[in-house]
């Protein structure tokens, strides 16, 4: 009997994205099996006899699952499509022989911890709302950071429909302060501090769960060990 497997599945485990990225490469009509072009995550399908395509580029099997610890550098896009002479992030790791994706995003302003991957089935769980992970970040602003502004921040503001608000913010010096966040909405840092009419100069993330960016250098980056990867989900109340 084969063994079939749902094709968001098999998608992940070949290292073409985390599960909820690989749903959105087929409802985006990206995902081909057989020449059919396939828009339903839940159809079933075999990895050893089915031709299964993204972008008309045929799935690798699945094979060794590396993990990267990266300083995003500023100006790096977090996108595995082709963007003329945009920078991308997995131009970084080119020279490896993986076919990576990172683990959610980072804009293409924002700097610091950032990890890259080719196992779909891991990084589907850092990302799930039920790992309840924190983030930290960085920010340097123009203008001093008042407790005018601290307070502002911290009442939250709406952002695409949904009421954000973070679960921690510290002034750290004159222009500097952190913030910690769980919801992972795109841009909610930023937007946090503009709304309190800040302008930013720096945004850097420097924390997922208990993982530390650490001294690594900005554009560098690193092999994950096996602790680092279960440190993530730890608690992170630091």
């Amino acid at each position: 009997m084969e063994d079939k497997k749902r094709l968001s599945k098999v998608l992940a485990a070949a290292g073409v994205a985390s599960r909820r990225a690989s749903e959105e490469l087929i409802f985006k009509g990206r995902v081909t099996v057989n020449d059919e072009v396939i828009l339903v995550p839940q159809t079933l399908v075999c990895a050893q006899k089915d031709q299964i395509c993204v972008d008309n580029e045929p799935i690798q099997a699945e094979g060794k699952k590396v993990y990267y610890l990266l300083n995003k550098p500023h100006g790096f896009i977090c996108s595995n499509a082709p963007l003329g002479t945009k920078k991308r992030v997995v131009d970084l790791f080119a020279h490896l022989p993986y076919r990576l994706f990172t683990i959610g995003r980072l804009d293409r302003d924002t700097t610091g911890l950032l990890l890259v991957t080719n196992d779909g089935h891991f990084a589907n769980k850092v990302i799930h709302p039920s790992s309840n992970i924190q983030k930290e970040y960085l920010i340097k602003t123009l203008q001093e950071v008042t407790d005018l502004h601290l307070k502002q921040i911290s009442k939250g503001i709406f952002i695409e429909g949904s009421f954000i608000k973070p679960i921690r913010v510290v002034k750290v010096r004159k222009g500097t302060l952190k913030i910690v966040v769980k919801e992972g909405k795109k841009r909610e840092v930023r937007l946090l501090v503009q709304a309190a009419n800040l302008e930013i100069l720096e945004l850097c993330r420097i924390r997922i769960g208990g993982l530390l960016l650490g001294s690594i250098a900005e554009g560098d980056f690193r092999s994950m060990s096996e602790t680092e990867k279960q440190i993530i989900f730890q608690s992170s109340d630091l």
